[in-house]
């Protein structure tokens, strides 16, 4: 029987934002080898809105899960598998709620092993299952899952080469500055580097443009008192406009967050710094995309939440590798 070349993809990834965009990653690989594939991609409602960027997924499904809705959430699990059969069902996330959803959509679920999942129990959920050592690269984890349950390969140069993730309106700069966004937030404490102030006075210079974003009061306050001494400006943008901004930046500097990792997902020279998570698995790094760590040897499975170890980055070494980029970027252009 030859393969259906127009399948019914269901892709689960529903949080968080930075886990999302590395996730989005793999829509380009499925159409340039299914390009007729319909894909809905089901997400946790606080994090989908980003979905809505990608030109490649047919429907996203927004699932009010961290709202406790579940019966809402069901009730949208339901509706999108009569509207059609799903031949494929891949859980990104590996875990158990994710999993719940995959077996809920259909039979043919395709996850990571008991082995290889966050939730090992995930993987009893799953028809198919996929061996990944938990520490590999999460772009490349992703990429592999995906890879297997559809039956295609790739490259590592064919990810360095992907497209941008995500659809963007940019209006060129009239301005001669470099743009830079400083993202110095993050969801958890000890991601926080506390030294951007620093960072910023080292790059505050004629010929550069610095922006730090910010969402909410309690940023506001903390952003505008990061910048107090500098030329710096606040910058608070919906998801939608911060991509386009992003898309435009020559350079953007952030914790291990979705800032930076938009960024990467775009196409745009980014520093991403670590403390307490593994850089090599986060970020999948390359000529434009740099991380920066202390250089502590870290168990992805054995996150230590009091470890604050990312303020021991120098701010010297993010403002020297800051300066390589925006030098390398004003060479290519």
């Amino acid at each position: 029987m030859s393969k259906n070349l127009s399948p019914n993809i269901a892709v689960i990834k529903l949080s968080a934002l930075g886990d999302i965009v590395h996730a989005a990653t793999v829509l380009q690989f499925i159409k340039k080898h299914l390009p007729q594939a319909k894909i809905t991609w089901f997400a946790d409602a606080k994090f989908s809105e980003i979905l809505f960027l990608c030109p490649q997924i047919s429907r996203v499904v927004s699932l009010p899960l961290k709202n406790g809705k579940y019966k809402k959430s069901l009730q949208l699990i339901a509706s999108a598998r009569q509207e059609g059969k799903f031949e494929y069902v891949i859980d990104l996330q590996g875990l158990i709620k994710s999993a719940a959803v995959a077996k809920l959509l259909g039979k043919n679920g395709y996850g990571f092993d008991k082995f290889s999942a966050k939730e090992p129990l995930a993987a009893l959920f799953y028809r198919h299952k996929f061996s990944c050592d938990y520490g590999e690269n999460i772009i490349l984890r992703n990429l592999k899952l995906t890879a297997f349950a559809l039956g295609f390969s790739f490259s590592e140069d064919e990810i360095l080469a992907k497209q941008p993730c995500f659809s963007a309106s940019q209006s060129k700069s009239q301005s001669p500055k470099k743009k830079i966004l400083i993202a110095p937030f993050a969801s958890e404490p000890s991601k926080i580097y506390d030294k951007f102030g620093d960072v910023i006075a080292l790059l505050d210079k004629p010929q550069n443009e610095i922006f730090v974003c910010f969402n909410g009061e309690n940023e506001e306050k903390k952003a505008i008192n990061l910048i107090k001494n500098s030329n710096a400006k606040p910058l608070s943008l919906s998801l939608k406009e911060l991509v386009s901004f992003i898309s435009s930046c020559n350079l953007v500097i952030g914790n291990d967050s979705g800032v930076t990792h938009i960024a990467w997902a775009q196409n745009r020279p980014s520093i991403t710094l670590f403390g307490n998570r593994p850089a090599e698995r986060n970020a999948f790094a390359g000529p434009i995309n740099l991380t920066l760590d202390t250089g502590k040897k870290i168990d992805a499975k054995k996150i230590d939440k009091s470890d604050f170890c990312v303020r021991d980055i120098a701010p010297q070494a993010i403002a020297n590798a800051a300066k390589s980029l925006l030098r390398k970027d004003l060479n290519e252009k």
